[in-house]
């Protein structure tokens, strides 16, 4: 058995990431919105026309041409048409079946949110900073499903992850998506290490303790 000791430094809840969206991004979605003149637009005021440019359509036209911008490769027409509504109505970004798109319908979401006032719903991102020290000097930390196997030693009986992903916690068995439940996962040095996820899978009234220990099998 490897034990870890946990220690959250701080949690906060934010409503956009930032270096999903390039320079390069704007620029090409300013052409595909039909922008004129785009090469003359200064870097720092791309985003400020991209948002102009983009409420010249329908939001859910909108929606559409961004989601094919970014997620042509795993997602089909119909797949996007589908979509593009179902964002007006719902949180997508938490409740499509593909947890692997989550993080990429999260923040085209709230491009789209914002773009538009408010016509889409509003969804939230939990970023958790912490520090976290092992008996076991070869534990690797940076793997997903090792870390969050340990987040969740801390958190209240009826988070989500505990109630979906029982089996996997429980029976130790394979929990491969891990990888698309926690965003990033960063470390710091120090032992100290940042995370990001949605608020979905876990928020502040999620965390039950501030210190707390796990102890998990080889």
């Amino acid at each position: 058995m490897t034990k870890f000791k946990i220690q959250i430094n701080n949690i906060s809840t934010v409503d956009e990431l930032p270096n999903y969206w390039t320079n390069q991004d704007y620029s090409n979605l300013l052409e595909i919105f039909d922008f004129p003149d785009t090469k003359s637009i200064k870097k720092e005021n791309l985003l400020e026309y991209l948002k102009m440019a983009v409420t010249d359509f329908e939001p859910a036209e909108a929606a559409a041409l961004l989601l094919t911008y970014k997620l042509s490769e795993q997602l089909n027409d119909g797949q996007i048409q589908q979509l593009s509504n179902d964002m007006l109505l719902d949180k997508v970004c938490e409740e499509y079946p593909e947890i692997s798109l989550h993080a990429d319908l999260f923040k085209i979401n709230q491009f789209l949110y914002k773009a538009y006032n408010g016509k889409f719903p509003n969804a939230s991102a939990t970023i958790i900073e912490c520090e976290v020290s092992s008996d076991d000097e070869n534990a690797d930390l940076t793997n997903k499903e090792l870390f969050l196997r340990i987040l969740v030693n801390g958190l209240t009986d009826n988070n989500l992850i505990k109630r979906l992903f029982t089996e996997q916690l429980e029976e130790n068995k394979a929990f491969p998506e891990a990888n698309d439940i926690l965003w990033e996962l960063e470390k710091l040095g120090n032992n100290k290490f940042k995370v990001v996820t949605s608020e979905y899978w876990i928020s502040k009234s999620d965390i039950e303790s501030e210190i707390f220990e796990a102890e998990l099998e080889e």
